[in-house]
Protein backbone atom coordinates (compact mmCIF):
# COMPACT_ATOMS: atom_id res chain seq x y z
CA UNK A 1 0.00 0.00 0.00
CA UNK A 2 1.23 3.29 -0.95
CA UNK A 3 0.49 5.65 1.75
CA UNK A 4 0.97 9.99 1.60
CA UNK A 5 0.79 11.38 4.56
CA UNK A 6 0.03 15.19 4.27
CA UNK A 7 1.20 17.76 7.23
CA UNK A 8 0.79 21.45 7.15
CA UNK A 9 4.71 21.71 8.55
CA UNK A 10 7.27 19.39 8.29
CA UNK A 11 7.83 17.70 11.54
CA UNK A 12 7.63 20.31 14.79
CA UNK A 13 9.56 19.06 17.58
CA UNK A 14 5.97 18.77 19.39
CA UNK A 15 4.66 16.51 16.85
CA UNK A 16 6.56 13.71 17.56
CA UNK A 17 3.30 11.38 16.81
CA UNK A 18 3.37 12.35 12.88
CA UNK A 19 7.34 10.75 13.07
CA UNK A 20 5.97 7.79 14.34
CA UNK A 21 3.22 7.81 11.60
CA UNK A 22 5.79 7.92 9.11
CA UNK A 23 8.35 5.15 10.74
CA UNK A 24 5.96 2.88 11.48
CA UNK A 25 3.00 2.37 9.22
CA UNK A 26 3.92 -0.69 6.81
CA UNK A 27 3.56 0.10 3.28
CA UNK A 28 5.41 2.90 1.30
CA UNK A 29 4.74 6.32 2.68
CA UNK A 30 5.43 9.47 1.18
CA UNK A 31 5.70 12.62 3.16
CA UNK A 32 3.74 16.06 1.78
CA UNK A 33 4.45 18.80 4.37
CA UNK A 34 4.03 22.27 4.33
CA UNK A 35 0.68 24.42 2.36
CA UNK A 36 -0.05 26.31 -0.73
CA UNK A 37 2.82 27.06 -2.79
CA UNK A 38 5.54 25.59 -0.81
CA UNK A 39 3.87 21.98 -0.68
CA UNK A 40 6.60 19.38 -1.32
CA UNK A 41 7.36 15.78 -0.81
CA UNK A 42 10.34 14.68 1.65
CA UNK A 43 13.38 13.81 -0.70
CA UNK A 44 12.49 15.02 -3.93
CA UNK A 45 12.54 19.07 -5.51
CA UNK A 46 9.75 21.14 -4.34
CA UNK A 47 6.81 20.76 -6.27
CA UNK A 48 6.17 24.50 -7.32
CA UNK A 49 8.91 23.82 -10.04
CA UNK A 50 7.06 21.59 -11.53
CA UNK A 51 4.39 24.25 -12.31
CA UNK A 52 6.90 26.46 -14.42
CA UNK A 53 5.81 23.48 -17.42
CA UNK A 54 5.06 25.12 -20.11
CA UNK A 55 2.43 22.43 -20.77
CA UNK A 56 1.32 23.27 -17.46
CA UNK A 57 0.70 26.97 -17.84
CA UNK A 58 -0.66 26.64 -21.37
CA UNK A 59 -3.37 24.57 -20.27
CA UNK A 60 -4.31 26.63 -17.07
CA UNK A 61 -4.81 29.48 -19.78
CA UNK A 62 -6.21 27.40 -22.61
CA UNK A 63 -8.95 26.11 -19.28
CA UNK A 64 -8.84 29.85 -18.13
CA UNK A 65 -8.16 28.40 -14.60
CA UNK A 66 -6.85 30.19 -11.37
CA UNK A 67 -3.43 30.47 -10.62
CA UNK A 68 -3.62 27.94 -8.17
CA UNK A 69 -4.35 25.11 -10.62
CA UNK A 70 -0.68 24.87 -11.51
CA UNK A 71 -0.04 23.82 -8.18
CA UNK A 72 -2.84 21.43 -7.88
CA UNK A 73 -1.89 19.62 -11.31
CA UNK A 74 1.22 19.31 -10.02
CA UNK A 75 0.06 17.54 -6.52
CA UNK A 76 -2.10 15.23 -9.19
CA UNK A 77 0.92 14.49 -10.95
CA UNK A 78 3.43 13.57 -7.64
CA UNK A 79 -0.02 11.43 -6.28
CA UNK A 80 -0.19 9.66 -9.41
CA UNK A 81 3.48 9.02 -9.72
CA UNK A 82 3.70 7.32 -6.78
CA UNK A 83 0.72 5.37 -7.43
CA UNK A 84 -0.60 6.43 -3.89
CA UNK A 85 -3.72 4.21 -2.53
CA UNK A 86 -4.91 6.35 0.49
CA UNK A 87 -3.85 10.04 1.89
CA UNK A 88 -3.67 10.44 5.37
CA UNK A 89 -4.33 14.25 6.17
CA UNK A 90 -2.88 15.21 9.89
CA UNK A 91 -5.10 17.90 11.36
CA UNK A 92 -8.59 18.38 10.59
CA UNK A 93 -7.68 22.03 8.67
CA UNK A 94 -4.60 20.83 6.54
CA UNK A 95 -7.53 18.24 5.14
CA UNK A 96 -9.61 20.99 4.46
CA UNK A 97 -7.01 22.98 2.50
CA UNK A 98 -6.24 19.67 0.30
CA UNK A 99 -9.60 18.48 -0.18
CA UNK A 100 -10.31 19.91 -3.88
CA UNK A 101 -7.27 18.80 -5.14
CA UNK A 102 -7.47 15.19 -3.41
CA UNK A 103 -11.59 14.66 -4.62
CA UNK A 104 -9.68 15.50 -8.04
CA UNK A 105 -7.49 12.38 -7.64
CA UNK A 106 -10.49 10.52 -6.50
CA UNK A 107 -8.23 8.91 -3.75
CA UNK A 108 -9.77 8.27 -0.41
CA UNK A 109 -8.71 10.15 2.76
CA UNK A 110 -8.90 9.56 6.19
CA UNK A 111 -8.21 12.60 8.06
CA UNK A 112 -6.49 12.34 11.73
CA UNK A 113 -7.94 15.48 13.94
CA UNK A 114 -5.25 16.23 16.83
CA UNK A 115 -6.29 18.99 19.08
CA UNK A 116 -7.46 23.23 17.85
CA UNK A 117 -8.70 21.39 14.84
CA UNK A 118 -11.65 20.19 16.22
CA UNK A 119 -12.31 22.78 19.26
CA UNK A 120 -11.48 26.09 17.70
CA UNK A 121 -14.53 28.49 17.65
CA UNK A 122 -12.72 30.20 14.80
CA UNK A 123 -11.59 27.59 13.18
CA UNK A 124 -14.84 25.41 13.03
CA UNK A 125 -16.53 28.19 11.90
CA UNK A 126 -14.12 29.42 9.17
CA UNK A 127 -14.36 25.48 7.86
CA UNK A 128 -18.14 25.46 7.91
CA UNK A 129 -18.00 22.38 10.55
CA UNK A 130 -15.83 20.10 8.17
CA UNK A 131 -19.45 19.20 6.14
CA UNK A 132 -17.48 19.20 3.12
CA UNK A 133 -14.63 17.11 4.55
CA UNK A 134 -16.91 14.77 6.28
CA UNK A 135 -18.71 13.92 3.24
CA UNK A 136 -15.73 13.05 1.50
CA UNK A 137 -13.40 11.46 3.79
CA UNK A 138 -13.44 7.57 4.46
CA UNK A 139 -12.46 8.07 8.04
CA UNK A 140 -12.45 10.61 10.81
CA UNK A 141 -9.76 10.13 13.94
CA UNK A 142 -10.41 11.37 16.99
CA UNK A 143 -7.95 11.50 19.80
CA UNK A 144 -9.46 11.88 22.73
CA UNK A 145 -13.51 10.45 24.27
CA UNK A 146 -13.64 14.67 24.20
CA UNK A 147 -13.11 14.74 20.51
CA UNK A 148 -14.98 12.45 19.47
CA UNK A 149 -17.90 13.81 21.31
CA UNK A 150 -17.26 17.52 19.87
CA UNK A 151 -16.72 16.13 16.27
CA UNK A 152 -20.37 14.19 16.57
CA UNK A 153 -22.02 17.21 17.83
CA UNK A 154 -20.63 19.76 14.39
CA UNK A 155 -22.25 16.21 12.58
CA UNK A 156 -19.33 14.12 11.86
CA UNK A 157 -20.50 11.08 10.32
CA UNK A 158 -21.17 8.46 13.41
CA UNK A 159 -20.01 5.29 11.06
CA UNK A 160 -16.96 7.40 9.93
CA UNK A 161 -15.78 8.62 13.48
CA UNK A 162 -13.14 6.56 15.02
CA UNK A 163 -11.31 6.67 18.51
CA UNK A 164 -7.24 6.17 18.44
CA UNK A 165 -5.67 7.40 20.71
CA UNK A 166 -1.66 7.60 20.08
CA UNK A 167 0.95 5.74 22.02
CA UNK A 168 4.38 6.73 23.47
CA UNK A 169 7.55 5.65 21.47
CA UNK A 170 8.61 2.02 23.42
CA UNK A 171 11.51 3.68 24.46
CA UNK A 172 9.70 5.57 27.29
CA UNK A 173 8.17 2.22 28.46
CA UNK A 174 11.96 1.13 29.03
CA UNK A 175 12.28 3.52 32.14
CA UNK A 176 12.99 2.73 35.38
CA UNK A 177 12.59 5.89 37.35
CA UNK A 178 14.75 6.08 40.36
CA UNK A 179 12.76 9.24 42.71
CA UNK A 180 15.83 10.24 42.88
CA UNK A 181 14.87 14.03 43.51
CA UNK A 182 12.42 16.10 44.70
CA UNK A 183 11.82 17.52 41.13
CA UNK A 184 8.72 17.68 38.82
CA UNK A 185 8.90 18.63 35.12
CA UNK A 186 6.41 19.97 32.54
CA UNK A 187 7.24 19.53 28.91
CA UNK A 188 5.12 21.15 26.52
CA UNK A 189 4.84 24.22 24.30
CA UNK A 190 3.80 27.68 26.30
CA UNK A 191 0.91 28.15 24.97
CA UNK A 192 -2.64 29.17 26.39
CA UNK A 193 -4.10 25.84 26.72
CA UNK A 194 -1.28 24.82 28.80
CA UNK A 195 -1.63 26.95 31.19
CA UNK A 196 1.65 27.11 32.25
CA UNK A 197 1.81 30.24 34.61
CA UNK A 198 -1.00 28.14 36.55
CA UNK A 199 1.88 25.34 37.06
CA UNK A 200 4.25 27.77 38.28
CA UNK A 201 1.60 29.34 40.83
CA UNK A 202 0.43 25.94 42.00
CA UNK A 203 4.45 25.20 42.62
CA UNK A 204 5.37 28.62 44.27
CA UNK A 205 2.64 27.44 46.70
CA UNK A 206 3.96 24.22 47.23
CA UNK A 207 7.81 25.48 47.79
CA UNK A 208 6.60 26.87 50.70
CA UNK A 209 6.22 23.14 52.66
CA UNK A 210 8.72 21.93 50.66
CA UNK A 211 11.27 24.61 49.77
CA UNK A 212 14.06 22.13 48.55
CA UNK A 213 11.64 21.43 46.01
CA UNK A 214 12.60 21.99 42.24
CA UNK A 215 10.26 22.54 38.91
CA UNK A 216 11.87 22.31 35.20
CA UNK A 217 9.57 23.57 32.63
CA UNK A 218 10.97 22.27 28.65
CA UNK A 219 9.66 23.76 25.61
CA UNK A 220 8.88 27.09 23.99
CA UNK A 221 5.60 29.05 23.04
CA UNK A 222 4.47 32.89 23.14
CA UNK A 223 3.84 32.35 26.80
CA UNK A 224 7.65 31.74 27.69
CA UNK A 225 8.44 35.58 28.69
CA UNK A 226 5.12 36.01 30.41
CA UNK A 227 6.31 33.16 32.58
CA UNK A 228 10.02 34.01 33.23
CA UNK A 229 8.82 37.29 34.40
CA UNK A 230 6.31 35.60 36.74
CA UNK A 231 9.01 33.87 38.16
CA UNK A 232 11.31 36.92 38.60
CA UNK A 233 8.05 38.64 40.85
CA UNK A 234 7.22 35.91 42.65
CA UNK A 235 11.48 35.21 43.48
CA UNK A 236 11.52 31.68 42.21
CA UNK A 237 15.03 32.01 40.15
CA UNK A 238 16.58 29.40 42.63
CA UNK A 239 13.50 26.63 42.23
CA UNK A 240 12.06 26.95 38.57
CA UNK A 241 14.09 26.56 35.37
CA UNK A 242 13.63 26.96 31.93
CA UNK A 243 15.02 24.28 30.07
CA UNK A 244 14.46 24.99 26.78
CA UNK A 245 13.45 23.00 23.56
CA UNK A 246 14.99 19.01 24.94
CA UNK A 247 15.61 16.17 22.71
CA UNK A 248 13.93 12.64 23.56
CA UNK A 249 16.60 11.20 25.00
CA UNK A 250 17.53 14.24 27.69
CA UNK A 251 13.62 13.79 28.51
CA UNK A 252 13.58 10.31 29.44
CA UNK A 253 16.86 11.69 31.31
CA UNK A 254 14.68 13.84 33.64
CA UNK A 255 11.77 11.57 34.05
CA UNK A 256 14.50 8.83 35.21
CA UNK A 257 15.40 11.81 37.90
CA UNK A 258 11.98 13.23 38.69
CA UNK A 259 8.74 12.53 40.94
CA UNK A 260 5.93 13.36 38.65
CA UNK A 261 5.37 15.07 35.66
CA UNK A 262 3.31 17.99 36.09
CA UNK A 263 0.64 19.91 33.07
CA UNK A 264 -1.91 22.36 34.18
CA UNK A 265 -4.43 21.93 30.90
CA UNK A 266 -7.44 24.56 30.21
CA UNK A 267 -10.03 25.44 27.65
CA UNK A 268 -8.89 29.38 27.08
CA UNK A 269 -11.67 31.56 25.38
CA UNK A 270 -10.78 30.37 22.10
CA UNK A 271 -12.21 26.99 22.46
CA UNK A 272 -8.81 25.71 21.72
CA UNK A 273 -8.16 22.11 23.75
CA UNK A 274 -5.83 19.47 23.11
CA UNK A 275 -6.38 16.05 21.85
CA UNK A 276 -4.47 14.01 24.58
CA UNK A 277 -0.87 15.18 24.95
CA UNK A 278 1.90 13.11 24.20
CA UNK A 279 4.26 13.83 27.08
CA UNK A 280 1.88 12.91 29.41
CA UNK A 281 1.53 9.26 27.87
CA UNK A 282 5.27 9.52 27.52
CA UNK A 283 6.03 10.44 31.51
CA UNK A 284 2.86 7.61 32.30
CA UNK A 285 4.49 4.82 29.83
CA UNK A 286 8.07 6.06 31.90
CA UNK A 287 6.36 5.26 35.25
CA UNK A 288 6.13 8.75 36.84
CA UNK A 289 2.79 9.62 38.36
CA UNK A 290 0.82 12.34 36.48
CA UNK A 291 -0.71 15.76 38.32
CA UNK A 292 -2.56 17.67 35.69
CA UNK A 293 -6.18 17.99 35.24
CA UNK A 294 -9.63 17.15 33.87
CA UNK A 295 -9.46 18.20 30.35
CA UNK A 296 -9.71 16.70 26.87
CA UNK A 297 -7.83 13.18 26.83
CA UNK A 298 -6.43 13.86 29.92
CA UNK A 299 -8.67 11.81 31.79
CA UNK A 300 -8.94 8.78 29.58
CA UNK A 301 -4.96 7.93 30.52
CA UNK A 302 -4.89 8.66 33.65
CA UNK A 303 -6.74 7.76 36.78
CA UNK A 304 -7.17 10.17 39.32
CA UNK A 305 -5.84 8.42 42.84
CA UNK A 306 -4.90 5.43 41.21
CA UNK A 307 -2.12 6.54 38.24
CA UNK A 308 -2.11 10.45 39.27
CA UNK A 309 -3.87 13.11 40.40
CA UNK A 310 -6.10 15.34 38.71
CA UNK A 311 -8.06 18.95 39.49
CA UNK A 312 -10.36 20.79 38.11
CA UNK A 313 -9.58 23.59 35.09
CA UNK A 314 -8.12 26.77 36.92
CA UNK A 315 -7.93 25.09 40.27
CA UNK A 316 -4.59 26.11 41.25
CA UNK A 317 -5.03 25.91 45.46
CA UNK A 318 -5.91 21.42 43.87
CA UNK A 319 -2.94 21.39 41.72
CA UNK A 320 -1.01 22.95 45.02
CA UNK A 321 -2.49 20.21 47.16
CA UNK A 322 -1.58 16.91 44.50
CA UNK A 323 2.36 18.37 44.45
CA UNK A 324 2.33 18.37 48.09
CA UNK A 325 0.73 15.15 48.71
CA UNK A 326 3.79 13.29 46.13
CA UNK A 327 6.12 16.06 47.73
CA UNK A 328 5.37 14.15 50.95
CA UNK A 329 5.12 10.81 50.02
CA UNK A 330 7.09 9.08 47.88
CA UNK A 331 6.43 5.90 47.63
CA UNK A 332 2.75 6.79 46.86
CA UNK A 333 4.31 8.52 43.78
CA UNK A 334 6.22 5.16 43.50
CA UNK A 335 3.33 3.09 43.29
CA UNK A 336 1.24 5.51 41.15
CA UNK A 337 4.09 5.41 38.62
CA UNK A 338 3.86 1.95 38.23
CA UNK A 339 0.46 1.55 37.62
CA UNK A 340 0.49 4.00 34.94
CA UNK A 341 3.02 2.38 33.46
CA UNK A 342 0.62 -1.16 33.61
CA UNK A 343 -2.33 0.90 32.27
CA UNK A 344 -0.26 2.25 29.22
CA UNK A 345 1.25 -1.25 28.79
CA UNK A 346 -2.59 -2.16 28.58
CA UNK A 347 -3.97 0.30 26.98
CA UNK A 348 -1.96 2.64 24.81
CA UNK A 349 0.83 1.13 23.22
CA UNK A 350 2.55 2.70 19.85
CA UNK A 351 1.90 -0.92 18.52
CA UNK A 352 -1.79 -0.76 18.72
CA UNK A 353 -2.31 2.92 18.18
CA UNK A 354 -0.57 2.06 15.05
CA UNK A 355 -2.06 -1.34 14.30
CA UNK A 356 -5.41 0.90 14.45
CA UNK A 357 -4.22 3.53 12.14
CA UNK A 358 -3.29 0.82 9.78
CA UNK A 359 -6.36 -0.74 9.55
CA UNK A 360 -8.40 2.61 9.02
CA UNK A 361 -6.13 3.06 5.91
CA UNK A 362 -6.32 -0.46 4.69
CA UNK A 363 -9.88 -0.48 5.15
CA UNK A 364 -10.21 3.07 3.31
CA UNK A 365 -7.88 1.87 -0.13
CA UNK A 366 -9.91 -1.26 -0.39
Amino acid sequence: MNIAIFTPSKNPYSETFIQAHKLYLKGNVVYYYESGWEIQVEGEPPLKRATRSIALKLSRKLLNKPHYYLMEQAILQSLSKHKIDVVLAEYGTHAAEILPVIKRSGIPMVVHFHGYDATRTDVLQLHKNYAELFAYASSVIAVSTKMKEMLLQIDCPPEKLVYNVYGPRPEFMEVTPEFSKKQMVALGRFTDKKAPYYTILAFAEALKKHPDARLLLGGDGKLLEVCKNLVRLKGLQDSVRFIGVISREEFIELLTQSLAFVQHSIRPVSGDMEGTPLSILESSAAGLPVIATQHAGIPDIIVHNETGLLCEEHDVKQMTANMVTLMDDKELARAMGAKGKARIKEHFTLERHINALQEILEAAAR
